[in-house]
């Protein structure tokens, strides 16, 4: 028995699934996952599976058009093996393949060998053509979206309306000019991006069929997009400082100082390259893909900063959303002296 009436709602339009049994799914920040499997005693017909995964989508992914866009993604990179398969959508969200996999670790991103794969899934994932706009409208059109909705946002609660009060001081519009204008000048190709690369939206499979080499899937397409190269190095590489697994309020642990060195960043760039080219790369350009993607990590932080403020007002999910945008912040501005 599931407790969330719209899954209620859904099992009980679909009377074949009667027998299944609904687990939640733990690491979502955004949308609700429930892994849902047929008991043993039931038999499938023909190659339908045993079990699915229906992801419910959060309210801030809700609109026509960006469910649209979301699920199209979806299908094209499962038809190309880069992602679970697709077995089915609807209006609030979608059943997808569920693979096994074991859940990776905020602290696993450092490990070289894993470091080292993702970057090639990513340099993968970057070569991509998608029929999709290939402007790099994504990222400024986004945190302007959600800007619009910060600046007229109201809370109820006295403990939100003191952090919300608190984060309105740091004079958010000022600080995004700022940032448009030292990103319009730092040069970074457009390529199709992810924009959301962290631990819990990279999939260790366990099912046998992959090999030792190769073990990892990127997966969570809901932000992809054409989007500067940059913002998914600076993305990344702020995820190693953030653990959302953590048990107790807000739900999730900072570690800055798990920001990757210097030597940690240029692993993953080489590794990245290697995939793109053969021949050897001038360490002179590894140096410059460190400075430039640290640029982006400012981006990364004001992006998901006023993300987690809209999340604090819509989000039933339980987690310290205020904190956690208190946190980008603070994190923003401590990586922006070291520009200054």
């Amino acid at each position: 028995i599931c407790c969330d009436p719209l899954v209620r709602e859904i099992f009980l339009a679909w009377p074949s699934c009667y027998n299944t049994v609904v687990f939640v799914c733990s690491g979502g920040l955004s949308n609700l996952l429930y892994l849902c499997s047929l008991p043993d005693h039931v038999q499938c017909v023909e190659d339908e599976p045993r079990q699915v995964l229906l992801r419910v989508y959060g309210a801030i992914l809700q609109g026509v058009d960006s469910l649209v866009l979301e699920s199209v993604m979806f299908a094209i990179l499962a038809e190309r093996a880069l992602g679970p398969k697709l077995y089915g959508i609807f209006p609030q969200g979608r059943l997808e393949q569920y693979l096994p996999n074991t859940r990776m670790r905020t602290s696993q991103l450092s490990d070289p060998a894993i470091s080292a794969e993702i970057a090639t899934k990513l340099a993968r994932f970057h070569n991509m053509v998608m029929p999709f706009n290939k402007k790099p409208k994504w990222l400024f059109g986004t945190i302007d979206k959600y800007m619009e909705q910060v600046m007229n946002i109201s809370f109820v609660r006295e403990a939100h309306v003191k952090k919300y009060n608190k984060l309105m001081k740091l004079d958010l519009p000022a600080e995004l000019r700022s940032l448009r204008a030292l990103l319009a000048a730092t040069p970074s190709p457009v390529v199709f991006c992810h924009n959301d690369v962290q631990e819990g939206n990279i999939l260790m499979l366990e099912d046998g069929k992959h090999s030792s080499v190769e073990k990892l899937m990127l997966i969570d397409f809901e932000y992809s997009s054409y989007n500067y190269r940059g913002f998914d190095f600076g993305n990344h590489f702020c995820e190693w400082m953030y653990d959302y697994t953590y048990n107790e309020w807000p739900f999730y642990k900072a570690t800055p100082e798990n920001y990757p060195t210097r030597e940690q960043q240029l692993l993953f760039i080489r590794s990245y390259l290697a995939e793109h080219y053969s021949r050897s790369t001038d360490h002179w350009i590894f140096c410059l893909f460190v400075f430039f993607n640290c640029r982006y990590a400012l981006a990364s932080h004001f992006l998901w900063g006023v993300w987690s403020i809209i999340q604090a007002k819509i989000s039933k999910i339980e987690f310290g959303y205020m904190d956690y945008a208190q946190c980008r912040f603070d994190a923003y501005f401590k990586q922006k002296k070291l520009f200054s």
